[in-house]
């Protein structure tokens, strides 16, 4: 079983080397490939997540080369159920990202980056989960970040770039400062394997401890977009594909999350940083909600929404205990597949209606009802309607604040109480202007081609020859009429850049990929009570440490 460890991020390097060698041929073999490899990689974390809830922690040491040499991998309950939840949603994305690149026509970039981009981003993703070690967790989020570069930008849209510009360099930033935490913990710990540190940092002055934690916690933080470090996601997100923002806003933030519930339990017990960590879940909860509310765009409100709810994980790692961590745990895999889903509803509404700018949205309730289940479910989910598994998590939560009886565990119950009323007020809002509203004047027709203004409006007298490649481009994409939008607006984009054509009848792959999205988060709730045991048994886990530490060292 423990040769199975290596598979979930092998399996998509391997096939994103085929697919470069094959090129844009094939097409319908490249797909049939993509979705095997994506399969594979959930039933592999299926049996993964269950070998390790029955026989513990499992680990292989590459290259026969025991730590603190070799590269280990490790797959526990947390790092199992991590790795089921992310290659669930991420076959689901895929699905939908065929039917948009179908839909849209896009012949080249789909086989010609973004597949590929995509494999290694799922790699970097199952690399970061298994990692044994500090410098393996590193190349984790490097391979990851390579990888959405690409995604983030594909089309090379003036848009792209200039938020892609400022996640690169945000990245950076915070891969420098990791490798300097890095090699500060191996100056003075002689190791980086995460076992081996759990007991060599206990030997190391607590100033110096304190200090490494804090280091590793910003790390962290900013990939996770914890407030004050949030400040880029809200405009790096919406400006991306649909199937790449719901990838990105889903999945992506949550690793950062994983490693501070890795690195927290288990090199930082009784950390001293508690406190802090709740004063950035109170503020990310609170800033993020209140940056919700005060938008007009979904994908804006989705992105601060998602600031927020990861407001209640921080939460559940500052507090420490057991409970509380079973309910950042149950959170984790929630609110990883939710946020995924909103996204790609989001983009269904770009589809149907030409726009995710409320104040120009309306009617879909009448017009397109299964659009409006779709957004309505996993909505109520985010903001915690009973039974659902978004009222499991904060419930947990809620319940281990109140039996901690600490001032800032009293504090963060009563925000995350009004943060869950805030958002349900946010999806009521969204809800009301784009679904039960009567259509505004203007709302886009089917076959309307949406451009910005500055695309005619900035153009010279001498643009003809740009200008006539504007009207090929439409007329390759099926356009009908056309419609402006004020110049700096945010334009529904294919994955070349192409503005979409609105339609009446959604592209069924990105229909069905939802639905299944959809049911995922129900399944979640259905499956409440195995899910909330399972996650304490692996808070329990993590909390003990030496099932970890003993398959690892062997003792």
């Amino acid at each position: 079983m423990n040769a199975l460890v290596p598979l979930p991020v092998l399996l998509p390097l391997f096939v994103t080397g085929l697919k470069l060698a094959i090129g844009p041929r094939l097409r319908r073999f490249q797909r049939l490939i993509s979705l095997a490899v994506l399969g594979a990689v959930f039933v592999l974390s299926v049996i993964l997540m269950i070998a390790a809830d029955r026989d513990g922690p499992l680990h292989v040491d590459l290259g026969d080369f025991p730590p603190p040499l070799g590269i280990t991998l490790v797959a526990d309950r947390l790092a199992g159920l991590m790795l089921t939840v992310s290659s669930a949603v991420t076959l689901l994305v895929f699905l939908y990202s065929l039917g948009q690149g179908m839909a849209d026509r896009d012949e080249q970039t789909p086989f010609g980056v973004f597949h590929p981009a995509y494999l290694i981003l799922v790699a970097g993703v199952s690399c970061t989960f298994l990692a044994g070690d500090l410098v393996n967790l590193y190349v984790g989020f490097e391979i990851m970040l390579v990888a959405s570069f690409v995604l983030l930008t594909i089309g090379g849209t003036a848009t792209r770039i200039r938020a892609g510009s400022t996640y690169v360099i945000i990245s950076l930033f915070s891969s420098l400062l990791f490798l300097i935490a890095i090699a500060m913990t191996y100056a003075v710990a002689g190791t980086v394997n995460f076992a081996q540190l759990a007991g060599s940092l206990q030997e190391v002055p607590a100033g110096v401890r304190t200090l490494l934690e804090a280091m590793l916690l910003t790390v962290f933080a900013i990939k996770a977009a914890v407030f004050p470090l949030a400040a880029w996601l809200p405009d790096s997100y919406p400006t991306a594909p649909a199937p790449v923002t719901a990838v990105f806003a889903g999945l992506l933030t949550k690793v950062g999350v994983y490693s501070m519930l890795r690195t927290q339990t288990l090199l930082f017990p009784g950390h001293r940083l508690g406190d802090l960590l709740m004063l950035a879940a109170l503020a990310s909860m609170a800033i993020g909600i209140l940056g919700a509310v005060a938008q007009t765009d979904l994908k804006r409100v989705l992105s601060f929404t998602l600031i927020s709810h990861i407001g209640y994980m921080v939460f559940g790692i500052g507090l420490a205990g057991r409970d509380s961590l079973s309910g950042a745990i149950v959170y984790v895999a929630h609110h990883i597949t939710v946020q995924t889903t909103l996204f790609l509803v989001a983009g269904l509404i770009e589809r149907r209606a030409g726009s995710t700018e409320l104040t120009r949205l309306g009617g879909l309730a009448k017009s397109a009802p299964l659009l409006a289940v779709l957004f309505f479910v996993p909505a109520m989910n985010l903001a915690g309607i009973p039974p659902l598994s978004g009222f499991i998590g904060k419930v947990g939560l809620m319940r281990a604040g109140v039996a901690d009886g600490g001032g800032w565990a009293w504090l963060l119950v009563a925000g995350s109480a009004a943060t869950s009323l805030l958002t349900l007020y946010v999806m009521a809002k969204v809800w009301n202007l784009a679904f039960w509203r009567d259509a505004p004047p203007g709302l886009a027709e089917e076959g309307v081609v949406l451009e910005s203004a500055e695309d005619e409006e900035g153009a010279d007298e001498d643009d003809d020859e740009e200008r006539a490649r504007r009207r090929r481009r439409r007329r390759r994409t099926g356009s009908g009429a056309q419609r402006h939008v004020p110049a700096g607006a945010v334009v529904p984009a294919s994955f070349l850049g192409q503005s979409i054509t609105t339609t009446r009848h959604l592209p069924w792959p990105m229909t069905v990929a939802t639905c299944a999205a959809v049911a995922l988060g129900l399944l979640y709730t259905v499956l409440g009570g195995p899910l909330t045991t399972f996650t304490d048994h692996t808070a329990g886990e993590l909390l003990a440490r030496t099932p970890y530490i003993e398959a690892v060292l062997g003792r």
